[in-house]
């Protein structure tokens, strides 16, 4: 049905019809109600004016939509500790559209014909003309939608503001009614009308109440409504001003004008110049230029933050500088990023010296990081390096001593640096300021040379048999044990005397307070026991020496005071500071003196330690045992070790799960001068590192992780270094002859003396080389190593498990198990000795000398000689002398006594012979006959 009034038009547009008379006064249509009469002129105006706000008008500013698109990806990325983690990127592109109209034609007399445009561009521009008035007509539909919301808000806002001016009513009747009510009761006698009242008192007050409600739930649903309706309006009004407010449409600079091409290349003539006041026209772009053709209507410009912000510097470039934009961007011949000439000059000035930096060296580097931190190229520091004799690549590590070298020989100042290193507040947590110090035990410290009854001594004072269950009746660990005697507590370390134990007798020397030097009387000073004394001299602890096997008939104790005093070891008798104690292990002579004077020392020393304190102590003895894992014999210095307590060795860290004694009970805790093995650390530590008990797990998971990591580089360093070093030498000599060998113990002590005993057996021609040394059980990744490297798998006190020993058969793998040193020294020393090249000796045979020489044809020249000395063998070498000087080295070819081939001919007979590829023999030469035996070398 055709519209007629302002409602019938409102129902139509599906729009309120006060919001239409509003539009209609706005376009200058004047209705007072909505049944007035609508003629056609008065819809073409509404429509003028509608296409006028909304920019459609041919006389208005050109409309300009834009669009924002966000795109959200997400990339991983892992960090240092191989985690990975998620980054979510969020790219937001802003792309505005402006309408622009055709451009007027030059009013020159002869203008240049118009470029002629393709079919596929001409549909480009018609598709992209559509799709902007689709663009147009969605965003007019949304400006509709949102304009019937409003209407329908303001409805609904009506309706409300009526009914609570009927609820008003209602409460002004009520008010009067109650009024009246009240005023007819005072009237009328209480007696007769007490019931009623009562029940319309409740009547009423019940009614009351359900109106109230009703009133409070009609204004909270006028106010959400209000609420909703401005937020509705001040969206569309925030449209109509967008759609309405001209824009400025940012253009690119117009190139420099370029010279006029040929005709047949497509090019336009340039424009007639324009008069002053004559709006000026924009160029066509070329028609071989498709970046640069753009839509006759609608055109694109991409605009972003870093636009706006270059928009106000630009101004300033010049009449070619771009004005803002993308394309403005790239609107000149090259454009900035291609080279674009720049009339700025540059600050710039070249350096006229060399600038000496202070740098700071950690303790392991690439050579990356050094250059980086010198300002120069890598290159220059590879060059320098090579210069220095060691051939590197960028990423090669170098130690501190190296890198510190290098950059002084560049020029600059190097300073020790250390990286940043969590051990720093260490000192923190484990002072004992403010623990009170007691008296303790002291530590005694066992040495002396093998065999000599240091175990002995200690089992008779134990009462316990130590010795006995030692492989061979030689210790081969440290042995922490404590003893209750009727003058004190003491703590005796029992350390082996065997050469291969240089580093736990060290490692004993250093965490005890006296040392009790135990030389046989019988034997006297040997190797070890200087050794001994050169440890206990250095770690600055007193001696006790006690003279043992006292009861042996061939015992001089007086001959080994002597020798003791030879090596700057005087006893009290004769005016110095270390007691000399005749003793016996078997028959107990001496020893109620022996400790007797140990305990007098330790009063001397006047020993004291915190005990109401963090524990303090020095791993003796590590090892890892099949069910218990990793567990390690502490000496507990100061302080006292619970069971719980976090404790951080060296890199091993951990939590207390068990404490055991020597004896194998389980104990709760352990004060100074106490040693006790504990389980429930990560790793095995190094025997001789420093224990400490930390408060915060984290802390000591971090500095544990920290020296794994700068362990692991400095090693890698030192490595790399030395293999640097040496790869000129080894190319010299040849090849070095290589016993890999895989080594599994039982403790730590005994790994690191092994290593090192076997180490010392290499030489210049073969050389042990540890593939991998552990503690623990032979597994099956130690064989599956050994199968890789070819190595011969070595266990001392360990064994290889039945899948271990099942794959080694198959992959034809030798593991020897020893479970005494110098067994396991002997055999490797035997493998290396049959590594090596025999050794050749020349043996003299004979002395020939030639009286005759026949020549025969196809045969050569046949010496008939004389054997003057020895005897000649076929096959032998020999040396042809002429004039008593060598002139030929070889071979005899044949060797006959007349006509019969023979193997040997001795001194006083003749015989005729031939020499292999020689025939310059002369009457008067002789013949040296030698052989070469090879004999086998051993180390």
């Amino acid at each position: 049905m055709a519209s007629n009034n302002v409602a019938q038009f409102a129902t139509e547009l599906k729009m309120p019809a006060d919001l239409l008379l509003t539009q209609l006064r706005a376009a200058g249509v004047v209705k007072s109600s909505a049944s007035d009469e609508l003629s056609k002129e008065d819809k073409d105006k509404l429509l003028g004016h509608l296409r006028r706000a909304h920019g459609a008008a041919p006389d208005a500013e050109k409309k300009k939509i834009t669009l924002t698109r966000k795109e959200t990806t997400e990339i991983k990325q892992a960090d240092a500790t191989g985690k990975s983690r998620t980054i979510q990127v969020e790219v937001r592109k802003k792309r505005t559209f402006v309408q622009r109209d055709e451009p007027a034609a030059p009013a020159a007399p002869a203008a240049p014909a118009a470029p002629v445009i393709d079919e596929a561009e001409q549909a480009r521009r018609a598709e992209e003309a559509q799709r902007q008035a689709e663009l147009i007509a969605r965003q007019e539909a949304d400006l509709r939608e949102k304009q019937e919301r409003l209407a329908k808000l303001e409805a609904e806002k009506a309706e409300h503001e009526k009914a609570l001016k009927l609820q008003q009513a209602l409460e002004a009747k009520k008010a009067a009614e109650e009024k009246a009510a009240a005023t007819a009761a005072s009237a009328a006698p209480v007696v007769e009308k007490k019931a009623d009242s009562a029940e319309e008192s409740r009547k009423k007050a019940e009614q009351q109440a359900k109106e109230a409600n009703d009133a409070k739930e009609a204004a909270e649903r006028a106010a959400a409504t209000e609420r909703a309706r401005k937020a509705v309006a001040d969206e569309v009004a925030q449209i109509r001003l967008m759609m309405s407010t001209p824009r400025k449409v940012i253009k690119a600079p117009e190139p420099a004008p370029a010279p006029v091409a040929k005709a047949a290349e497509g090019t336009l003539h340039k424009p007639a110049d324009k008069k002053p006041g004559e709006k000026k026209e924009e160029k066509k772009p070329a028609v071989g230029d498709k970046k640069s053709i753009k839509s006759a209507n609608v055109s694109s410009t991409w605009q972003d933050d870093a636009a706006k912000r270059r928009g106000a510097g630009m101004k300033t470039r010049g009449p070619g500088a771009p004005a803002g934009g993308r394309d403005g961007w790239r609107s000149g011949p090259r454009g900035r990023r291609h080279g674009h000439d720049d009339d700025r000059e540059s600050n710039f000035q070249a350096p006229t010296e060399a600038v000496v930096k202070d740098v700071y060296v950690p303790e392991t580097l690439t050579v990356a990081e050094l250059a980086h931190k010198m300002a120069v190229k890598a290159s220059e520091v590879i060059k320098h390096l090579m210069k220095l004799g060691q051939m590197v690549t960028i990423n090669q590590v170098l130690d501190q001593e190296t890198a510190m070298i290098l950059v002084e020989e560049m020029g600059h100042k190097a300073h020790a640096a250390k990286l940043d290193d969590p051990e720093a507040l260490l000192a923190e947590g484990v002072e004992h300021t403010d623990a009170e110090s007691l008296p303790r035990a002291p530590v005694v410290t066992v040495m002396g040379h093998v065999d000599h009854g240091k175990t002995s001594l200690l089992d008779y004072i134990r009462r316990a048999k130590v010795a006995s269950g030692e492989a061979g009746g030689i210790t081969q660990h440290i042995g922490a044990y404590h003893v209750e005697t009727p003058r004190g507590m003491i703590t005796f370390l029992d350390t082996p005397g065997h050469e291969a134990f240089t580093a736990m007798r060290a490692r004993g020397a250093q965490a005890t307070d006296i040392v009790i030097l135990v030389v046989a009387a019988d034997d006297g000073v040997m190797p070890q026991t200087k050794e001994a004394i050169a440890h206990a001299k250095a770690a600055g602890v007193p001696l006790v020496v006690a003279i043992n096997k006292i009861d042996k008939p061939g015992a001089n104790a007086e001959r080994v005071t002597q020798e003791l005093i030879a090596e700057q070891v005087v006893p009290e008798a004769y005016g110095g500071e270390s007691p000399f104690i005749n003793v016996s292990a078997k028959t107990g002579q001496g020893i109620d003196e022996l400790l007797e004077n140990v305990l007098l020392q330790a009063e001397v020393l006047e020993l004291k330690a915190p005990v109401e304190a963090q524990a303090r102590g020095l791993v003796v003895e590590a090892r890892l045992d099949k069910g218990r894992g990793p567990v390690a014999t502490i000496l507990v210095q100061s302080g006292t070790l619970k069971r719980g307590d976090i404790v951080l060795a060296g890199s091993s860290y951990g939590r207390v799960r068990a404490m055991i004694d020597e004896n194998g009970k389980s104990i709760t805790e352990a004060g100074p001068s106490i040693p006790v093995e504990i389980q429930g650390l990560t790793e095995v530590p190094a025997a001789g590192e420093d224990v400490m008990v930390m408060s915060d797990e984290r802390k000591a998971r971090e500095i544990g992780l920290f020296r794994q990591g700068k362990f692991r580089d400095v090693k890698l360093a030192k490595q790399q270094a030395a293999k640097l070093e040496n790869i000129f030498e080894q190319m010299g000599e040849g090849e070095v002859k290589n016993l890999p060998l895989i080594i599994k113990t039982d403790v730590q002590g005994s790994q690191e003396a092994l290593v090192h005993s076997l180490q010392k057996l290499s030489t210049s021609e073969v050389r042990v080389q540890v593939v991998h040394a552990a503690v623990g059980g032979i597994s099956e990744s130690d064989v599956n190593l050994a199968t890789a490297s070819k190595a011969v798998i070595l266990g001392f006190n360990t064994r290889a498990d039945a899948s271990a020993r099942k794959l080694a058969e198959a992959n034809g793998i030798d593991i020897r198990y020893y479970n005494i040193i110098y067994d396991a020294v002997d055999e490797v020393k035997a493998a290396l000795s049959g590594m090596l090249a025999p050794e050749k000796r020349e043996q003299a045979l004979g002395l020939v000398e030639i009286r005759q020489v026949i020549l025969v044809s196809k045969v050569g020249a046949i010496a008939g000689c004389y054997v003057l000395e020895g005897l000649v063998k076929r096959g032998s070498s020999v040396r042809l002398l002429r004039n008593n000087v060598v002139t030929w080295t070889g071979e005899i070819d044949s060797l006959k006594r007349f006509k019969d081939d023979v193997k040997e001919v001795k001194a006083g007979f003749e015989c005729g012979l031939t020499l292999k590829n020689f025939n310059d023999v002369q009457e008067g030469d002789q013949l040296e006959v030698f052989e070469v035996q090879e004999v086998a070398r051993t180390l």
